[in-house]
């Protein structure tokens, strides 16, 4: 038995794991302001220890940042990945097959090229349902868009 399909999103729509990153931005925020405060109230410390201490912070906010960046956005033409340190723009029929398969840590993109490339941007870790239901109309905008395109000559 075959999952229901879902209905088109309307375009652009974007997917991103938005408890993940708010997990992520809220914890190295809150890890800057911490060690920033601590920095500032150690008076033993001297000033280029405290933009020691100040720059480690920043470090960490920027590790969480980036690790929060993933996203996949759709629109007409085709698909923008962005990964951690890396965005690439793949057109429709570029893509063969969205998978999410149980244990898989993100959705994978079968591509024409015979390449498979990770999308991180829908990712069940602490939002399965969403990101099921993310990849499933992923899915079928993959699959509608490339039969649009077989149709015209």
């Amino acid at each position: 038995m075959s999952a229901p399909r879902p209905e088109l999103p309307t375009l652009p729509v974007t997917f991103r794991p938005t408890l993940t990153r708010v997990v992520l931005l809220s914890v190295g925020l809150a890890m800057f302001l911490v060690i920033t405060v601590i920095a500032l109230m150690l008076e033993r410390l001297t000033p280029g220890e405290r933009i020691t201490f100040i720059f480690v912070a920043a470090l960490f906010l920027g590790v969480l940042a980036l690790l929060s960046r993933p996203k996949v956005t759709a629109d007409d033409t085709g698909v923008t990945v962005v990964n951690i340190t890396r965005t690439r723009r793949l057109a429709w029929e570029e893509i063969l097959r969205v998978n999410l398969r149980s244990g898989d840590p993100w959705v994978f993109l079968d591509l024409s090229d015979g390449t498979s490339m990770p999308a991180l941007g829908i990712q069940p870790g602490m939002a399965k349902q969403q990101a099921i239901r993310d990849a499933r109309a992923l899915r079928a905008l993959a699959e509608s868009r490339s039969a649009e395109g077989h149709d015209t000559p």
